[in-house]
């Protein structure tokens, strides 16, 4: 079986790709949302982060993200930090998401935003970067989240530049509300399930 990485900057789309991917009946394994998970099962995990943060950040008993993201955007170190406490937790977790699925399944998807940021490409066989222009990304972030442009543009600046993880893919698909995903999808999965 295949692992392939998905990932894209925040706002690239990379969300709706991988519901395409699923839909097509791949599995699809949500880095962000096992993190989110993971914030609040996972015992190490939970441990690192009042060892590093403080026990203020789980005063109602679930991972207080909003108070977490504002510390972890605003200083590199402690994003730094951060990462490298939940990356491990959420590669377990995938490592046995992926001992659950059939032994036919031609390949998993892996859908994380900062897999290159993680140090984590070497998992995968094949990554596929989505891609957006910057000024759409921030669009589409401010739509549906919380957040201000400062904020988003912390988050942006903490990323890989979208041309290195373009040029360190071994596709992209263009997401800029211009191109049709669902060709650049469908080419990518028959040329992946023909090998």
């Amino acid at each position: 079986m295949l692992k392939v990485g998905l990932t894209g900057g925040i706002g690239s789309g990379k969300s709706i790709v991988g519901k395409i991917f699923s839909i097509l009946g791949v599995p699809v394994y949500q880095a962000d949302i096992a993190a989110k998970r993971l914030y609040d099962t996972d015992d190490e995990l939970r441990n690192g982060i009042k060892s590093l943060f403080g026990e203020h950040l789980y005063a109602s008993g679930t991972l207080d993200r909003k108070k977490l993201a504002n510390i972890i955007f605003a200083n590199n170190a402690d994003l730094k930090k951060i990462n490298e406490l939940v990356h491990p937790a959420v590669c377990r977790d995938f490592f046995e998401y992926v001992s659950r699925l059939p032994d036919s399944t031609p390949y998993v998807i892996h859908e994380a935003a900062i897999l290159y940021e993680a140090k984590t490409e070497d998992l995968f066989d094949i990554i596929i970067n989505v891609w957006a222009p910057e000024k759409l990304k921030i669009k589409r972030v401010l739509a549906r989240d919380n957040t201000n442009e400062t904020e988003v543009n912390q988050r942006i600046a903490a990323q890989l530049p979208d041309e290195l993880k373009c040029k360190l893919s071994n596709y992209v698909i263009t997401n800029d509300d211009k191109t049709p995903v669902l060709p650049q999808i469908l080419l990518i999965h028959n040329e992946i399930t023909k090998n």
